[in-house]
Order: structure tokens, then C-alpha cells, then sequence
């Protein structure tokens, strides 16, 4: 595993901290990962979601983001942003030709043991209610609906989960 989230490899799957020079190679992989769903978000909320690699820096330098790889290609990515005492996840996706690897898996284990490492009392997520496979991927790592907002994504419907690490219970 990791210590931190610096870099984990599992099978030819490598995690690491993504780096400025990868913001483009993100940015396509959230284009191609939410493709199949755009016609499900209106066009301001898909923007916001496959947003560009400029937008892809800047998280870079807000929070941790991270990449896995495989063959030296970016096949998942997902990134954090501390709220208060909580971990906000967000920006995950992994290219659809990858799915099936447990790489959704690999990435959240890798935000867990970053909240563990900085005590984090508990990790937050949105997602929208048409993304089945990433929600039974949440509700199998123990995430559950919360209440909480955000409710919409520039008019596409979301609704929020949460775990409370078991270091917490």
C-alpha cells in the first residue's frame, strides 16, 4: 500500500501523484470516461464534470490528485479537496477500456489512507443518480447518502455520500 497516496502498484497498475505535465492526459481520460453519459448531463454540467486541462492544473495545485497507470498510459484518476475536517473526492473516472480492474477501488483506498494519514473524520463525495457502476462502487467501499448538498451540477441532479473511516468508528 501506500504511505500518504505517493505511489502504490498493484498488477501492472501503478498510483501516483499526478504532476503538472499530466493535466491534459486527465483532462482526456474525463472525456472519454463520462462520454457514453453526456447526453444524460446538460451541456454546462458535462463541461464541469470533463472539465479542461487548465482547470486540471489548478486542482493539481488545490488538492492531491492521482493517476493510475498502466503501461505508461493514465487509466484513472481521481482527486481530493479538504473541507473543514472532511475529504471532498471528486474528479473520478477511469477509461472505460481499464474498467473492470479494480482500479475505482485502488484510487479510493488511496484517498482513505490519505484521510487516515492527515485524520480526516470523514470523506464526502456527489455523484449523479444515472452513474450505477461508480455508485455500487461507493456503496461497496461504505459510502452512504447523506443528505447534504450539493443537490445539482449546473442543473443535473446529484446527491451526496459519505464514509466515516473505520479509524473514526
Amino acid at each position: 500500500m501506500t504511505s500518504g497516496g505517493t505511489q502504490t502498484k498493484t498488477s501492472d497498475i501503478t498510483i501516483r501523484l499526478a504532476r503538472d505535465v499530466d493535466a491534459a492526459d486527465i483532462s482526456s481520460l474525463l472525456l472519454e470516461s463520462f462520454a457514453e453519459y453526456e447526453s444524460l448531463y446538460n451541456p454546462e454540467s458535462f463541461a464541469a464534470t470533463a472539465i479542461p486541462s487548465g482547470q486540471l492544473a489548478n486542482r493539481i495545485v488545490e488538492g492531491p490528485v492521482w493517476v493510475a497507470v498502466s503501461r505508461g498510459r493514465i487509466v484513472g484518476t481521481v482527486s481530493a479537496i479538504p473541507s473543514g475536517d472532511s475529504l471532498y473526492i471528486r474528479g473520478m473516472g477511469v477509461l472505460p477500456a481499464a474498467r473492470g480492474q479494480r482500479i475505482g477501488e485502488r484510487l479510493l483506498t488511496t484517498v482513505e489512507e490519505f484521510a487516515a494519514l492527515r485524520d480526516f473524520r470523514r470523506m464526502l463525495l456527489s455523484t449523479t443518480p444515472f452513474l450505477d457502476r461508480a455508485i455500487r462502487l461507493y456503496e461497496n467501499f461504505g459510502f452512504q447518502r447523506t443528505s447534504e448538498g450539493p443537490h445539482d451540477l449546473c442543473g443535473t441532479p446529484l446527491f451526496s455520500m459519505e464514509k466515516v473511516p473505520s479509524y473514526f468508528e
